[in-house]
């Protein structure tokens, strides 16, 4: 009798335990703007912001360095260090400082060729002097400083390359992703090699490539760390296949587009080239080359106007920056939304993904639908991303543009009448 009455409790136990699990409570993370003063940063940006703390001081490292024959050879790539935020992001242009870069190298020759943006630092937590960082760089190249090897492959022709920012006789670039390696806490940098990229198989060319922004490639990328893996958020802009204009079709490449990820071991940050795969659909199989697929929550369907990169008319999500929230204990992204040629668009979309592991499964590709943040009519959104309050960042918590709690800062750059500022206007409240 006794045995009968244990078990019936124990299964009704399990059949109220497995109603509770079979309906948790929706994930549905919300988000307040409060509007604030106008605050326009004192230095250029036109990236990421990427942040670190390095001991009990706060450093950032906007700007550009490099050759860039459309542009001209910069070296706007510096860095302010402070004891808090706000006494960094207060720092006047001419307070900047350049850390020691690697110099370009000759044509045909390996090294660093074309520009590059820091975007992303991620800090090794092994060395406990905080100084090892590795910066995920946003790297543009031409055929003129990066010329087609038939020795290597590596390279591009300049065969119908494809108009760029300045107008027709100007050409547009290729992106591509490497990575930085620092020791002594940014002050001096060792190029350690291309991340990830597309080659010149997968450009696209004219006629068909009028969009007036890049040839093809991958950049604007957003690096984090989730288990024992680097995860690099990034806008896909080549073809997913080899490029070929009489079979080229604009729904083919508008498959391959848009917000993708690829990830590399920790334990292969010192020597990364070839190293890091691809998201192939079900999980990271494919080559640091190869042909991925991008995440589809966040691909704009034809239906509502989504279209390939090359096309000045698609409308696609861009500029990934993907933050921790200790708050709401998920992943944010924030991300610029292209709706005209040379990425014009007025509006900042926001999606959430609630595994804190990546590495599970499809737990990376599980992020909520981009729901309007703000919209501008009139202006050119770009590079949005969510900065902690300087009162609650310490170096204790690291807080900074990778990791926050329930309130922030908006920054995004507005391109406003040529103005070009990297501003702050609202402070981001998170609800549960």
């Amino acid at each position: 009798m006794k045995k009968g009455i244990y078990v019936a409790v124990i299964l009704f136990g399990l059949i109220t335990v497995y109603s509770f699990i079979s309906k948790p409570a929706p994930f549905k993370p919300q988000v307040r703007l409060r509007h604030t003063a106008r605050f326009v940063f004192k230095s250029f940006v036109d990236c990421n912001m990427s942040e670190v703390w390095v001991g009990d001081k706060f450093m950032i490292f906007p700007g550009k360095y490099g050759e860039d024959p459309l542009w001209g050879e910069s070296h706007n790539l510096k860095y302010a260090i402070g004891s808090n935020i706000d006494e960094v992001f207060n720092t006047k242009e001419r307070h900047f400082t350049e850390p020691k870069l690697p110099p370009n190298a000759p044509k045909l020759s390996p090294g660093l060729h074309g520009a590059v943006w820091f975007e992303s630092v991620y800090q090794d937590v092994r060395d406990r002097s905080d100084k090892t960082l590795y910066a995920l760089y946003h790297n543009e190249n031409y055929p003129e400083t990066l010329p087609y090897d038939a020795k290597t492959g590596k390279g591009y022709k300049n065969y119908k390359w494809p108009q760029g920012l300045k107008g027709p006789s100007s050409p547009s670039a290729v992106c591509r992703i490497g990575i930085m390696k620092s020791v002594d806490g940014g002050l001096s940098w060792k190029d350690l090699g291309i991340f990830i990229e597309d080659e010149q198989p997968r450009l696209i060319l004219r006629p068909y490539n009028t969009a007036a922004n890049f040839a093809g490639g991958t950049g604007d990328p957003s690096a984090v760390a989730s288990g024992k893996y680097l995860y690099l958020f990034y806008g896909e802009y080549g073809y997913p296949g080899v490029y070929n204009e009489k079979t080229y079709k604009p729904a083919d490449e508008w498959k391959g587009q848009c917000i993708s990820i690829a990830r590399i071991a920790l334990s292969d940050l010192d020597n990364p080239a070839g190293k890091a795969k691809r998201w192939d659909g079900k999980a990271f199989t494919v080559p640091y080359n190869g042909v991925g697929k991008p995440v589809t929550t966040i691909q704009i369907p034809q239906s509502a106007g989504g279209g390939p990169a090359s096309s000045p008319a698609a409308k696609y999500y861009w500029g990934p920056s993907v933050s921790w929230n200790t708050y709401l204990n998920c992943w944010v992204m924030l991300m610029a939304k292209a709706e005209g040629p040379s990425w014009k668009g007025s509006s900042i979309y926001i999606s959430f993904n609630k595994n804190r592991d990546l590495g599970a499964g499809t737990n990376s590709q599980q992020w909520t639908n981009p729901v309007l943040l703000i919209d501008k009519p009139g202006h050119t959104l770009w590079y949005p991303s969510l900065q902690p309050l300087s009162q609650e960042a310490n170096p204790a918590n690291k807080y900074s543009s990778l990791k926050m709690g329930q309130k922030a800062r908006l920054f995004f750059k507005d391109n406003d009448g040529g103005k070009n500022d990297y501003v702050s206007e609202y402070e981001v409240e998170f609800r549960k």
